[in-house]
C-alpha cells in the first residue's frame, strides 16, 4: 500500500512540474514584476527595520522606501539620457569606419562563402533590416507596464500587505520554527548575492568604461553602463559583453596589437570582477554548482526571457534553500551545490 502510495505521488509530481512551469509561463506578466519586486524589497527591508527601530510611523516608512526607489530608478534614466547624448553628438567618423570595415567584411563574404548583397543600399542597413527591429511602441507599452506592476508590489511587499514569511509558513514549511529559520537564510543569502552582484556589477562597468578610455574606444559611458545591466545575466553576460565590444572596438581600432589589447583588457576585468572577487565576496556558504547555473539559465531564459536570466541565480538560492529544510530532498539540495560559487 505505501508503495502504491509512492507510486502515485511520484506520478502526480511529474504531472504538476510541467504544469507549474506553463502556469508561470503564461503569466509571466504578473510572476515576472513580483519577483522583481521581492527582491527590490529585499534590499530595502534593512532600512524599513532600521526605521521601525527608530519608532518612524508606518507611512513615513514607505514613502521613504518608495523615494529611495525612485531615486535609484531617477540616476539610472540619468545614466541612460548621459550615454544617449554622448552617442547623438558624436560624428559620422565612427558610421564612416564601420560602412568601410562591413564592406571589407562584404567583399570577403562574397568571394569565401558566396553570398550574394543587394546593390546600391547601405551595407550596414542590410545587416539589420528595420522589419526584425520588432514594434517599439508595443515594447515601450509592456516595459512601462511591467514597471508599474513592479512598483506596485513593492509597495505591498513594503507595508507588509503581502507577508512572505506567513506564505511560506501557510503554504510549503507549514512549521513555525523551520519557516522562521528558513525565511532568515532565504533573505540572509539572498541580500547577500544582490548586494554582491550590484557592486561587482559596477565595479565591472567602470572598469569597462575606463579601458574604453583608455584606448580611445567611442561611448565609454554607453559601454560601462552596458557592461554593468548586462553583468546581472549569470555567465552569459560576460560573454556577450566582451564580444560585442570587441566587435565595436575592431571598427575602430586600426592597430590589431591595440585590439589585442583592449580586448584582453576587457576580458581581465570580468575575470578579476566576475571569477576572482565575485565568489570570494559571496563565501563558500554560497555554493551552487556550475551544471546547475548552466541548466537554470536555459530554463528560466525559456520560461521568462532575459528576465528569467536575470533571475535564475536567485530562484535557484531559493530552491535550494527550501529543499535543505526537508529530510526527503536534502540529496536533491546537495547535488544543486558544488564545492564553491562560480560565475
Amino acid at each position: 500500500m505505501l508503495d502504491q502510495r509512492r507510486t502515485t505521488n511520484v506520478l502526480l509530481l511529474f504531472i504538476v512540474i510541467p504544469l507549474v512551469f506553463y502556469l508561470l509561463k503564461i503569466l509571466s506578466f504578473i510572476f515576472i514584476p513580483l519577483i522583481f519586486a521581492m527582491f527590490i524589497a529585499l534590499l530595502f527591508l534593512p532600512l524599513m527595520r532600521w526605521l521601525e527601530k527608530r519608532r518612524v510611523p508606518r507611512l513615513v516608512r514607505i514613502l521613504i522606501g518608495i523615494l529611495s526607489i525612485v531615486a535609484v530608478f531617477a540616476l539610472g534614466i540619468e545614466l541612460v539620457k548621459l550615454s544617449s547624448k554622448q552617442i547623438m553628438s558624436s560624428d559620422t567618423v565612427f558610421f564612416e569606419q564601420a560602412e568601410d570595415k562591413v564592406a571589407s567584411l562584404k567583399v570577403y563574404l562574397e568571394d569565401t562563402f558566396a553570398i550574394e548583397f543587394q546593390e546600391n543600399k547601405n551595407v550596414i542597413s542590410q545587416f539589420i533590416q528595420s522589419d526584425n527591429l520588432g514594434n517599439t511602441v508595443g515594447f515601450l507599452r509592456t516595459f512601462l507596464t511591467s514597471i508599474l506592476m513592479t512598483l506596485f508590489f513593492v509597495v505591498l511587499l513594503l507595508a507588509e500587505s503581502i507577508n512572505m514569511h506567513k506564505v511560506l509558513n501557510n503554504t510549503i514549511l507549514k512549521r513555525k520554527h523551520a519557516s522562521i529559520k528558513a525565511f532568515m537564510k532565504i533573505e540572509k543569502d539572498l541580500i547577500t548575492f544582490i548586494k554582491v552582484k550590484v557592486f561587482v556589477s559596477l565595479l565591472t562597468g567602470i572598469g569597462t568604461g575606463l579601458a574604453c578610455v583608455f584606448f580611445d574606444v567611442s561611448f565609454p559611458i554607453f559601454w560601462g553602463l552596458f557592461a554593468f545591466v548586462i553583468n546581472f545575466v549569470q555567465m552569459v553576460g560576460s560573454f556577450i559583453s566582451v564580444i560585442l565590444l570587441s566587435i565595436f572596438a575592431f571598427v575602430e581600432l586600426e592597430t590589431s596589437s591595440v585590439l589585442f589589447f583592449f580586448i584582453l583588457s576587457i576580458t581581465g576585468v570580468q575575470v578579476l570582477f566576475g571569477a576572482i572577487l565575485e565568489p570570494i565576496f559571496m563565501g563558500k556558504s554560497f555554493s551552487i554548482n556550475v551544471i546547475t547555473v548552466l541548466i537554470m539559465l536555459m530554463l528560466w531564459g525559456f520560461i521568462w526571457g532575459i528576465p528569467g536570466l536575470i533571475m535564475a541565480i536567485p530562484i535557484t538560492v531559493f530552491i535550494k534553500i527550501i529543499l535543505e529544510q526537508f529530510e526527503s530532498t536534502k540529496v536533491i539540495a546537495t547535488l544543486l551545490s558544488g564545492p564553491s560559487y562560480k560565475k
